[in-house]
């Protein structure tokens, strides 16, 4: 059998057996595809594979290939699925791959922005136009904050309190929580609640805050959608989450305690919030010699 068929059979197998992902499938195709070349260029049949081919090849990945961390994890998934596709097609006995034991893969800081690339990013939102200003006002909430996307897209009207500055946002699992927000915020959405948000509802009950130009409430792809306009426009590289992960750092380089951090970002383990404490220094202290000074709050 040519690794061309044997790519199609096993993807073909992921798909509408194991009831995996397109994605997943497009992957672990790619990982057994990488593997089946390299036993091909060894001149190894796959029949007389065991756990130290299995090694090698890694060890070729890892030192060959420059592959990281994650990518050999990846791999030994892929070679996982694949054996366990090989022994119910009767190529192998048993799966060797599941001896294998993936590296715990070091996680990425996150990108941050400076409090200069944030006031750079939402000063690029055209408020002269009445969608202008509900994306200001939209992206400093996010900001101000630290708001993950489906919060924001999901937020009520009800949980907004402009006079106390709080919000009570409902994040992940459903818990809900309560979260200050700035000044700038503040004004941005009221010219947004008074002059806008109306408008673009008309008679229409809608209890979300931030609608689109139909007057229902934003999406998540929306939202996404018009950030990666602006992100072009400010010459800026980000994404909406990059907004949370700024909002955390200059907190914490500001000088708020860790706990309360957490808190505000709805985490329920400590040790995700610590991520923000590793992010290269320069970046934590670049423009900040205030408590959390964020954008003119």
């Amino acid at each position: 059998m040519t690794i061309e068929l044997l790519l199609l059979r096993f993807h073909s197998d992921m798909v509408s057996v194991e009831r995996l992902s397109e994605n997943s499938a497009a992957t672990y195709e790619e990982c057994a595809k990488i593997f089946l070349n390299w036993l091909q260029g060894e001149q190894i049949k796959l029949a007389s594979v065991n756990p130290q081919v299995l090694l090698s090849y890694l060890i070729w990945r890892r030192t060959e290939q420059k592959c990281d961390e994650l990518t050999i994890a990846k791999d030994i998934s892929g070679l996982r699925s694949l054996g366990s596709y090989l022994v119910r097609q009767g190529y192998w006995k048993e799966n060797h791959a599941m001896l294998l034991e993936r590296p715990k893969a070091s996680r990425a800081l996150p990108k941050v922005l400076s409090v200069e690339q944030v006031d750079r990013l939402l000063d690029s939102i055209d408020v002269s136009q009445p969608l202008g200003i509900r994306d200001r006002a939209l992206y400093e909430l996010i900001y101000s904050c630290g708001l993950r996307i489906t919060e924001a897209a999901s937020l009520q009207v009800s949980n907004l309190h402009l006079k106390e500055r709080i919000l009570i946002v409902h994040g992940k699992g459903d818990k809900e929580r309560m979260v200050p927000f700035g000044e700038a915020a503040k004004a941005r959405l009221v010219e947004y609640l008074n002059d806008v948000r109306p408008l673009l509802v008309g008679e229409k009950v809608v209890g979300e805050v931030f609608v689109n130009y139909k007057g229902e409430p934003m999406s998540r792809k929306g939202i996404w959608k018009n950030f990666k306009a602006l992100e072009v426009k400010a010459g800026l590289h980000a994404k909406v989450h990059t907004l949370r992960h700024s909002f955390a750092t200059h907190l914490l380089a500001g000088g708020m305690d860790l706990r309360s951090v957490q808190e505000l970002l709805g985490h329920s383990d400590l040790a995700t919030t610590t991520i923000y404490t590793h992010v290269d220094d320069r970046q934590l202290r670049e423009g900040h010699r205030e408590f959390f000074p964020g954008h003119r709050s």
